[in-house]
């Protein structure tokens, strides 16, 4: 129970005046801050800056096979860029395809090829098979959950804890049923609540058999060395498990350099078994004759290896490390006393996953906003934007300077005490 719970009817309204005349006092600043993206701020991305005086010699050009990186070719990215990958996502360079900026572009691309042509070599495409369904756990990211919906594709609420989905419904719905054809996963540092996925759930991934032979984990490992803290969460080898077990079509691994380098322009992955590489490389080959082999470059000789990754990585960590410990304290100093909240503390990611009591998510948001901060909206991380109790928010910590990010975190506590005094107040 509350302490707000605990208190009379009048003391409530009293305490819900104090606030208001707070709350309006911020609201005549006429503020203007922004925390509804995950994105790097400035100087994170001034850390990359130096990708763009990379000295490309002749003789760097010349790349496997004598194919000139200036030209056309190299369908699957050049090799140097298949081998970072390949050490970021813990596969082999042979089940590495590279891309352009967007992971998340790749992940369109694949569910789409998946609709028209299949999960695989000889498989059936979805499209063809009747009603499809994707399992989504939840709260997650609501990217994935917008290319289902525009795809048509049945979501599935799966929900989340500390350790990941509740792998007992997982196997309940892939098992049982044929059109459950895939399901979303960011596995470390999810979004938005920052959690691993444990062993066991790891474990209860690569144990799954599916009902539907074309079944799919879309495995969107988006923070995989987006460490906070130098002991960061480690994460089991989901595609090595599937591989000992004669499995590892089922898994389409993702990853980019988004948060890495350069948002914009940066490289990005997609991994899997071999013959799943080499049947999407067929139905690349029709799309494209190539992706941007000198950004490729410029990656790999300003990051050379795996090593200098997690180095640079570190000078992120740095950098938005206090942006997480300012939240935090403000909301461990102004909420945890009352009861009325929970929140997740990650090592890792760009997310801090925050509940308030039901039935209060929405009017926080429209509160902040009201005062000019602007949040990712209240229901975002729930597929069809739509969160059945109404008490999930997203805070994304990244991008505004620490000043702006506490003035902008003081304005959240007033509007989620305000929020759950007008519920209690309403019940």
């Amino acid at each position: 129970m509350s302490q707000y719970e605990n208190l009379s009817k009048s003391e409530l309204e009293a305490m819900y005046d104090e606030l208001k005349t707070e709350y309006n006092s911020y609201k005549a600043k006429n503020l203007c801050l922004d925390m509804s993206r995950g994105k790097p701020n400035p100087m994170q991305l001034s850390l990359s800056d130096d990708m763009l005086k990379v000295v490309i010699s002749k003789e760097d050009y010349i790349g496997e096979k004598g194919v000139d990186y200036r030209n056309y070719g190299v369908l699957d990215g050049i090799d140097a860029s298949k081998k970072l990958f390949a050490a970021i996502l813990e596969v082999e360079p042979s089940e590495v395809i590279v891309g352009n900026n967007s992971s998340l572009n790749m992940m369109y691309d694949t569910v789409m090829r998946c609709l028209l042509f299949g999960a695989g070599e000889g498989k059936t495409p979805w499209l063809k098979q009747g009603k499809i369904k994707f399992l989504c756990p939840t709260p997650g990211y609501d990217r994935h959950f917008a290319i289902c919906e525009h795809f048509g594709i049945e979501m599935i609420i799966i929900p989340m804890d500390e350790n990941g989905p509740d792998m007992d419904l997982v196997k309940e719905y892939a098992e049982n049923d044929e059109s459950v054809k895939g399901i979303w996963c960011v596995p470390k540092y999810s979004n938005p609540t920052g959690i691993t996925y444990s062993d066991e759930v790891v474990k209860a991934f690569a144990d799954l058999n599916p009902k539907a032979d074309d079944f799919r984990i879309f495995w969107d490992n988006a923070y995989v060395v987006h460490h906070l803290y130098e002991d960061g969460d480690e994460l089991l080898n989901l595609k090595d498990l599937l591989k000992e077990k004669n499995k590892e079509d089922m898994i389409f691994i993702f990853g980019s350099t988004s948060k890495i380098t350069h948002s914009g322009s940066g490289i990005a992955a997609f991994a899997s078994s071999k013959s799943n590489i080499d049947f999407m490389k067929k139905l690349l080959s029709i799309q494209t004759i190539g992706s941007d082999k000198l950004n490729q470059l410029r990656h790999t000789k300003f990051l050379t290896c795996y090593e200098e990754i997690l180095d640079h990585m570190k000078k992120h960590a740095d950098i938005i490390r206090p942006r997480f410990e300012k939240v935090l304290e403000i909301l461990d100093n102004e909420l945890l006393p009352l009861g009325i909240s929970e929140y997740t503390r990650p090592k890792g990611g760009y997310f801090i996953s925050f509940d308030t009591i039901e039935g209060c998510a929405k009017r926080t948001v429209s509160l902040c906003k009201e005062c000019g901060v602007t949040l990712t909206g209240a229901g975002a991380t729930f597929p069809y934007g739509k969160d059945p109790f109404d008490k999930n928010i997203r805070i994304a910590p990244t991008y505004p300077p620490v000043e702006e990010l506490e003035e902008a975190m003081k304005i959240f506590v007033i509007a989620v005490k305000m929020a759950t005094i007008e519920k209690l107040l309403n019940d």
